[in-house]
């Protein structure tokens, strides 16, 4: 029996909208690590379509922590500015 080995990732580059919103979310505190990805993906969806408002993306991504919801927007609209993204 043989194994073929795994095919290779490729990376987003730095100023993809992908890398952009799953960045400004990563260091957030959640309390696991699925939390983290759902929100960077409701992030980067609404980056990709302007649908709504950015609190709505944060909140329909049901990111629990115990930072209050309020904050948790300021830092993700804190984080986007920094990376040159106009909201």
């Amino acid at each position: 029996m043989t194994t073929k080995p795994p095919s290779p990732v490729s990376e987003f580059p730095p100023d993809a909208l992908e890398k952009i919103a799953y960045a400004a979310v990563a260091d957030l505190p959640g309390r696991e690590p699925n939390d983290n990805n759902r929100l960077g993906y409701n992030v980067w969806a609404w980056l990709k379509d302007r649908k709504g408002t950015l609190e709505q993306a944060i909140r329909s991504a049901g990111f629990r922590t115990e930072l209050p919801p309020e904050q948790v927007v300021m830092l993700v609209e804190q984080r986007l500015r920094e990376r040159g993204v106009s909201l």
